[in-house]
């Protein structure tokens, strides 16, 4: 066998030697002819070129579907067969083939026999190895047709192609709910079956993913080995590092010829120009309204979108997709399946669980380039640029007012429909939303399960407890920008603006009451309101705010003590 000194590994033939320097040197002598990209390897570029020609040989004859290679047929042709003849002997799992038997049997042994000759990360699986490998090449020769965004692996890019198509051939036999990809599928069968198979080795809790449990070790070990060489922050997850890297302005290959804004993408940076032009190039075909992204386009089309085959048994409410229905019904019976592993705290959607699981690793990946404040997810993200961009692309039909949020045009929808279908039982109440009836209710039960760590006081509200915490800590996050004062409450901060505004634009449409601000005007709306749950126990009269009522609570003391000086 050859030994290649830099590294003092053994290859058995020249031509995986001839490979394995190819990492070493980075030399790409394979160029495509059509658009100049250069690949260290003959086969990548082979694989690249099938993306100019969109070139598919090999056809199923049972359902027609075509693809690149023969092998990718034959892995195709057995999910019509459904033929598992292997058998796991520990957990009784069946499967198609030999290879992916042994695959699933190394996930009880725990054994990870390829090794990667650069860094000597070892792998359970031969494709772990081999994406791993494109890391230190950093070759993409996979590229998607529809936006051009490449790829390391030929199964991500058909994960990726899904979102295009919008197909989901995946199927949940139990609740018929479809999904684009497979995992995704196996991911849900487990909130049929609530199996844990993942144990932790420290604790011995389980977990329904492994994903979960590599989250759930790091609140043991707490390591985050991926640091910052700018501000020394420091993350658990290198792709979370690689993102963070993109704020300081590493890794900003686009510059805005406008402005000089670095950007990581190219359609980062397309994006970001429009808001200079104003210029909004996707044009719904039925009303004619025109959006600066295509994302915005899309959401805007289900406005026409008149079909609406599933319908709510309870409140006939419709919906175009049976696991919109499923979200909705939850509503209704506050079902919470989605639970999570480290602390048991529930949800109704899969989403709310996602985004809380990020609570638990603290990190905030993805910053607005605008004001520098960070979010976990990138969704919320892209909610807050809007704010920076004033676009409103969610219009009521009723009244033409528009919205930068779905769900705030949603909220503003039932002031038309007057509709309250969440009833309290106990006063007979109505309420627009689950969540306020939920919080209604513990003013009968008088329940309070959000303790202080600190002082042991209850609260009924989470986001109360959140204020309270804030007399411990002494934090004040929102800070005046004209005199410096810091605030530890936004109405606080809010009213505190208003002395700096001579002008007050905001007026209330009942009593002509006049505000600098118009998050002053919302708080003082609640007056009007006929929701007053804050109820004095000693004369009955009942406010909006419990501040209110603690001032109101003052003029009976202060009886009691005139009482006491008079005798």
């Amino acid at each position: 066998p050859r030994k290649h000194k830099a590294v003092n590994k053994a290859f058995s033939e020249q031509q995986i030697l001839n490979k394995h320097l190819l990492t070493h040197t980075k030399e790409k002598q394979y160029t495509c002819d059509i658009c100049s990209k250069s690949f260290s390897l003959q086969q990548n570029l082979k694989r690249h070129l099938r993306t100019h020609r969109k070139e598919e040989p090999y056809m199923c004859n049972i359902c027609n579907k075509p693809f690149f290679s023969l092998s990718d047929l034959e892995i195709h042709t057995e999910t019509h067969t459904k033929a598992k003849p292997y058998t796991c002997d520990i957990c009784n799992k069946s499967f198609s083939y030999p290879s992916d038997f042994e695959r699933h049997i190394r996930t009880h042994t725990k054994e990870k026999p390829y090794v990667c000759d650069i860094c000597s990360e070892a792998f359970s699986q031969q494709g772990g190895l081999k994406a791993h490998l494109l890391k230190h090449t950093k070759e993409k020769p996979y590229e998607c047709d529809v936006c051009r965004k490449a790829f390391s692996l030929k199964s991500t890019l058909k994960r990726h192609l899904q979102i295009h198509t919008e197909e989901k051939p995946y199927v949940c036999d139990i609740c018929r709910k479809a999904f684009p990809l497979q995992h995704q599928l196996k991911r849900h069968l487990l909130s049929h079956t609530k199996e844990k198979p993942y144990t932790c080795d420290v604790c011995g809790k389980t977990y329904s993913q492994t994903g979960h449990l590599k989250r759930h070790l790091q609140t043991h070990t707490k390591e985050k080995r991926y640091t910052c060489d700018i501000c020394n922050k420091s993350f658990s997850l290198q792709k979370n590092l690689k993102r963070h890297l993109r704020t300081h302005g590493k890794e900003n290959p686009c510059m805005c010829n406008i402005c000089n804004k670095p950007f990581s993408y190219p359609s980062d940076l397309e994006r970001h120009i429009r808001t200079h032009t104003k210029e909004k190039p996707y044009t719904c075909d039925v009303c004619g309204k025109a959006y600066s992204e295509t994302g915005h386009l899309k959401r805007h089309l289900q406005v026409h979108k008149k079909e609406k085959l599933h319908v709510c048994n309870i409140c006939n409410k419709a919906f175009s997709y049976p696991s919109d229905l499923e979200r909705h019904i939850r509503t209704h019976t506050i079902e919470k399946p989605y639970v999570c592993d480290i602390c048991s705290e529930a949800f109704s959607q899969q989403g709310g669980l996602k985004a809380h699981l990020l609570k638990h690793t603290k990190e905030k990946p993805y910053e607005c380039d605008v004001c520098r404040k960070a979010f976990s997810l990138k969704s919320t993200l892209k909610r807050h640029l809007q704010i920076h961009t004033e676009e409103k692309p969610y219009v009521c039909d009723i009244c033409r007012k528009a919205f930068p949020f779905q769900h705030q045009l949603k909220i503003h929808l039932l002031s038309h429909t007057k509709e309250k279908p969440y009833t309290c039982d106990g006063c007979g109440k109505a309420f627009l939303w689950p969540q306020n009836l939920e919080v209604h209710l513990r003013t009968h039960t008088k329940e309070k399960p959000f303790a202080c760590e600190i002082c042991h006081k209850a609260f009924s509200q989470k986001h109360v407890l959140l204020m309270h915490l804030r007399r411990h800590t002494k934090e004040k996050p929102y800070e005046c920008d004209q005199c410096g004062k810091a605030f530890s409450l936004k109405s606080t901060f809010l009213r505190h603006l208003g002395t700096h505004m001579e002008e007050k634009p905001y007026i209330c449409d009942i009593c002509s009451k006049a505000f600098p601000l118009q998050e002053v005007l919302k708080r003082h709306l609640y007056v009007h309101k006929k929701e007053k749950q804050f109820e004095c126990n000693v004369c009955n009269k009942s406010f909006s705010w419990k501040s209110h009522l603690k001032k109101h609570m003052l003029t009976h003391t202060k009886k009691k003590l005139q009482v006491f000086v008079i005798c």
